[in-house]
């Protein structure tokens, strides 16, 4: 029984999986007693994977499993699709592990993945499995940040998706113009790659991607946990060397 732990830039995800099978994900903060809940409900849990994009304190992890059994994602592991990547050594873990999942869950197809978290990440695997590089952007959290930080007068701004095209007052406005200036951003992306890419899978994962992926015009797959299905698959690859 394998436990992923995702370490985003603003959250810690656990996801618990049984010979491929995800049975258990849940958000936490990286504290002993958040992953001694965890272990003592699936105490069967053998290895443990980090992907960790911060570089946290995981020292803790060493009172719950052996030393031996915990791993940290690095770029010099094998994964399951080539790469043209200029720098792997600098290509996020994260964007690794969303391409693995790509790899296992679309074999043979032309995919685009689009995380959004606190940036957002677009990355195109082929269907010759390989992994052809992508784009950064800003996402929601940076976006209202950057309007209060670099104005004078703007307030910081809780994130919250809106239907509305125009905001009444100042706090709306930014809302609106936050959510559309993503919208679109990932819209009009959507339509450059599929015009590059035939017969384009797309996913879009992490952040509002249901709520996003309802509005979008596209055929698109939401996968909340497309990222951990691709680390396990990752971890399940190297586990003989490890």
């Amino acid at each position: 029984m394998n436990l992923i732990i995702d370490a985003g830039n603003t959250a810690v995800k656990l996801a618990v999986f049984e010979e491929g099978h995800l049975i258990f994900t849940q958000h936490v903060d990286a504290v002993y007693q958040d992953f001694k809940v965890v272990q003592d409900e699936y105490p069967q849990i053998n290895t443990v994977l980090i992907c960790d994009v911060r570089g946290l304190d995981w020292s803790f992890l060493t009172q719950l499993f052996k030393e031996n059994d915990i791993h940290t994602l690095m770029s010099s592991w094998d994964f399951p699709f080539d790469s043209i990547y200029k720098t792997p050594e600098t290509l996020g873990v994260d964007r690794i592990g969303l391409m693995a999942a790509a790899a296992k869950t679309y074999p043979l197809q032309n995919v685009l993945v689009i995380d959004i978290g606190s940036c957002i990440t677009y990355d195109v695997l082929t269907k010759q499995n390989t992994y052809v590089g992508g784009l950064i952007s800003p996402g929601y959290s940076m976006r209202y940040r950057s309007l209060h930080e670099f104005t004078g007068k703007l307030p910081l701004i809780t994130h919250q998706s809106v239907e509305t095209a125009l905001g009444v007052d100042t706090k709306t406005s930014i809302q609106a113009g936050v959510f559309q200036g993503v919208f679109y951003e990932i819209q009009g992306q959507i339509e450059h790659f599929r015009h590059k890419y035939q017969d384009l899978t797309i996913i879009l994962t992490g952040g509002d991607c249901k709520q996003l992926s309802k509005r979008l015009k596209n055929t698109i797959f939401a996968h909340p946990n497309f990222l951990a299905i691709g680390l396990d698959y990752i971890l399940e690859l190297n586990k003989k060397q490890l």
